[in-house]
C-alpha cells in the first residue's frame, strides 16, 4: 500500500460486508507487522533508554562503558549521523542535524569510524544504539555545504551527495498550497505531501526515494545499530513507511541473534485535535506518546490534576496499549517550547522530575526513554550544543560526584534516575499492585513482590505504615541513597514479617520519593538489572 489504509474502504469497494472483511485484514497486518518492529531488542534485563542528546560518538563510547552498562540502561537513542546543513543563522542551532544534505556519516559528532567503533563498543556493554533518523525531508529552502563538504541547494531539491534531484521531492502534482509549505494540519494530504517549515519534501511515494532511504538504514543496520527513531512520522504517508521498513535487513545475528528486526518508534504528534492520529503508525513499529508527559506535569509540576488518579494508569487514560508506545517526560522538541501540550518537567524542575521519572520508571506502562540535555539560554530555544571556539561540540566532562561539567546537563546521572532505573529493571514481569492514596498527591505501590514506591507530589506531610509486599528484612532506599558493598549510603527502611513499613516524606524536601527493592537488599547481592 502506498497510502493511508483509512480511506481503503471508499478506495477498494462500495460492499460494505466486503469492506468489513478487508478492514478486517488490514488491522491484522497491522498488528502483525507492528510487533515486527516493536521490539526494543535490549540486551537480557533491560529496560530504559536515554537520548545522549548532540553528544560526540567517542563520548557516547566512553558513557557506554564507563556508566552506562554497569548502571542497567538499555541503550541511547543518538542525534542523526547523516550529514547535514551548516547553518550560521542562527549560528549552529540544534537544529541543523535535522537538515539532512546526504546520507555520508559524518557530522559534528564524528565520522563513519568513529560512528562504527561506539557502536561496537556500546553493544559489547550491553548498551544498543538507536539512531534518530530524518527521511521526510532533507534541508530547508536555502543552498550552501554540508558537514562533509557536499554541495545542496533545498529550493531546487539539489542533493547531488545523495544523489537528489528535483523530481525526488514532492511539488504541485501532490501538493497544492500556493507556496508548497504546510498551512492547514487539519488537511492530512497537505502535512503528508508539502514542506514542513520549507524544508525540501521527499517524495517517499518515488522506487528510487524508498531505496535510497533504505540503504541509509541498512547501512546503519549492518553497522550493529539496534533500531530507529523516525522523526515527523506523521508527515509521511504510512504505506510508504510500510514498504521503506519492509527493504530493511535484519539485526546482526551474531549480537541480537538470528531473524531479529530494528526496533522502530515513530515521531507522532497527537494530542487527538488533529485527523491524522498515532493509530496509523502502529503497523510500523511503536509511536511516540507525547500525551504521557503533558498529563504527568499536569500532576506533578502544574498540580492541575491529582496523583490519585494513577492508579488507573495507562490505556485508560485514553492512551494506546503499552507495547505500542514509547513514554517520556520531555524531548529535545518541546522542552523548548515546540510540539503541543504546554511545558513538560525538565531539569529546570529538578525536584519535580525526578518525582515524575521515578513514577515514570516504577509503572510498567510504555517503554522510557530519559531525556539528557545541555544547558541553554531559555530566551534562545535554538541554541545548539557547548561548543569550542571553532564550533566544534566540546567534551562531556565527568565531575568527580558523577555530574557533568562543560554544560552538559546529563540528568541520565542523577542517583535518583539511574537508581530507578535498576529499580524498574529489577521488578520486570510484575504488575501494579497495593495501589494507596493518603491525599491528593500521596500515593504508594508494588511490583508484585520485588519493589515498593512512595511519593509525595505536592508540599504535604506523609508518615504512613504501609503494606509493601516484599519480604522481611533491610532495604536501601535508593533515592536517597545507593546500595554500595553491602551497605546502604541513604536511609535503610525495615520490611517487617508482614510486609508492612514505616515511611516518612515531606513534600517539601528535594525528593520526596521513597523506592526500595530487591535488588538492593541489604546482605543480599546488588542487582541493576533483572
Amino acid at each position: 500500500m502506498s497510502r493511508s489504509i483509512s480511506s481503503i474502504c471508499s478506495i477498494k469497494t462500495d460492499d460494505m460486508v466486503s469492506c468489513i472483511i478487508l478492514l478486517a485484514g488490514v488491522t491484522f497486518l497491522q498488528v502483525a507487522l507492528g510487533s515486527l518492529y516493536s521490539d526494543p531488542q535490549c540486551a537480557p534485563g533491560r529496560e530504559t533508554i536515554v537520548h545522549l542528546f548532540e553528544w560526540k560518538w567517542a563520548d557516547i563510547k566512553a558513557e557506554c562503558e564507563r556508566f552506562l552498562g554497569p548502571n542497567g540502561y538499555c541503550g541511547v537513542q543518538i542525534s542523526p549521523p547523516n550529514e547535514n546543513a551548516v547553518v550560521t543563522n542562527p549560528y549552529r542551532p540544534w537544529y541543523e542535524r535535522y537538515q539532512p544534505v546526504s546520507y555520508n556519516l559524518v557530522t559534528r559528532s564524528g565520522d563513519e569510524e568513529q560512528f562504527k567503533d561506539m557502536v561496537t563498543t556500546c553493544n559489547n556493554a550491553g548498551v544498543r544504539i538507536y539512531v534518530d533518523t530524518v527521511i521526510n525531508h532533507m534541508t530547508g529552502s536555502f543552498s550552501g555545504n554540508g558537514t562533509g563538504g557536499s554541495y545542496f541547494n533545498g529550493e531546487t531539491c539539489d542533493f547531488p551527495g545523495v544523489p537528489y534531484g528535483s523530481q525526488d521531492c514532492n511539488g504541485p502534482d501532490v501538493c497544492h498550497t500556493n507556496d508548497g509549505s504546510i498551512h492547514s494540519y487539519g488537511d492530512p494530504v497537505e502535512v503528508r505531501n508539502c514542506r514542513l517549515l520549507t524544508l525540501a519534501d521527499l517524495r517517499l511515494s518515488k522506487d528510487y526515494v524508498r531505496d535510497k532511504i533504505a540503504e541509509f538504514m541498512n547501512h546503519l543496520i549492518d553497522a550493529g545499530v539496534a533500531g530507529f527513531r523516525v522523526d515527523a512520522a506523521k508527515h509521511m504517508w504510512p504505506g510508504d513507511l510500510e514498504i521503506i521498513f519492509g527493504k530493511l535487513h535484519n539485526l546482526n545475528g551474531e549480537i541480537f541473534g538470528s531473524g531479529k528486526k530494528p526496533f522502530i518508534f515513530q515521531e507522532v504528534i497527537d494530542m487527538g485535535h488533529e485527523p491524522i492520529t498515532m493509530s496509523e503508525y502502529l503497523g510500523t513499529g511503536r509511536v511516540t506518546n507525547f500525551k504521557y508527559g503533558v498529563k504527568l506535569a499536569d500532576i506533578f509540576l502544574r498540580n492541575s490534576n491529582q496523583a490519585k488518579w494513577l492508579d488507573s494508569w495507562g490505556e485508560r487514560w485514553n492512551m494506546h496499549k503499552s507495547n505500542d508506545v514509547v513514554v517520556f517526560l520531555s524531548n529535545h522538541d518541546n522542552q523548548r517550547g515546540h510540539g503541543a501540550g504546554g511545558r513538560p518537567i525538565t531539569f529546570y524542575d529538578p525536584k519535580q522530575l525526578k518525582i515524575a521519572t521515578a513514577f515514570m520508571l516504577a509503572h510498567p506502562y510504555g517503554f522510557p526513554r530519559i531525556m539528557n540535555s545541555f544547558h541553554w539560554n531559555r530566551q534562545n530555544d535554538w541554541e545548539g550544543p557547548p561548543h569550542n571556539s571553532d564550533m566544534s561540540i566540546k567534551d562531556v566532562l565527568v565531575n568527580v560526584d558523577m555530574t557533568c561539567g562543560n554544560g552538559w546537563v546529563c540528568e541520565h546521572r542523577w542517583r535518583q534516575i539511574y537508581n530507578m532505573v535498576a529499580f524498574r529493571n529489577v521488578v520486570a514481569g510484575t504488575s501494579v499492585t497495593n495501589f494507596r492514596c493518603y491525599g491528593d498527591q500521596q500515593i504508594s505501590f508494588s511490583r508484585g513482590e520485588k519493589g515498593f514506591l512512595v511519593l509525595v507530589g505536592d508540599s504535604s506531610y506523609l508518615n504512613q505504615t504501609i503494606y509493601t509486599a516484599l519480604p522481611q528484612g533491610d532495604y536501601c532506599d535508593v533515592i536517597s541513597g545507593n546500595y554500595i558493598n553491602g551497605t546502604c549510603t541513604g536511609t535503610i527502611v525495615q520490611v517487617d514479617a508482614s510486609g508492612h513499613a514505616n515511611f516518612t516524606l515531606n513534600g517539601n524536601s528535594d525528593d520526596p520519593v521513597v523506592s526500595i527493592h530487591i535488588g538492593a537488599k541489604v546482605g543480599s547481592p546488588k542487582k541493576v538489572t533483572s
